[in-house]
């Protein structure tokens, strides 16, 4: 996969640079244009396949490791969690999403409307 993309890489860039240079020589012929926004265009999607695969290899990385809980999560549990809740659909394993209770929203007092 890695020399796809390699191969990829290096041929649209080519592609791109040549269309860049007959576009940049007659700057009014159309199908110059065209061609260098087709190049462009195919060099948008190698780097965006890259991207992913630079995404993917991050994700992988990251997952190895375990995410230490923040000192400010772990040492302050008091009044100011969330209430949390099991889901109906749990059925007691742990296996179900915890929900949040939030309190009501407060309400505004409004003024009657003045009459004159």
């Amino acid at each position: 996969m890695e020399e796809d993309i390699q191969t990829r890489l290096e041929d649209t860039s080519k592609n791109c640079l040549e269309a860049y240079n007959v576009w940049n020589e007659k700057k009014q012929d159309k199908k110059a244009q065209g061609d260098l926004h087709s190049a462009i265009h195919e060099l948008r999607k190698v780097s965006s396949r890259l991207e992913i695969e630079l995404a993917i290899s991050e994700r992988e990385h990251i997952t190895s490791k375990p995410i230490p809980i923040p000192s400010h999560r772990s040492n302050n549990k008091g009044a100011s969690a969330p209430i949390l809740a099991q889901s109906s659909m749990d059925d007691g394993s742990g296996g179900g999403k915890p929900i949040v209770q939030k309190s009501a929203p407060r309400r505004r007092r409004t003024q009657p409307p003045q009459t004159k």
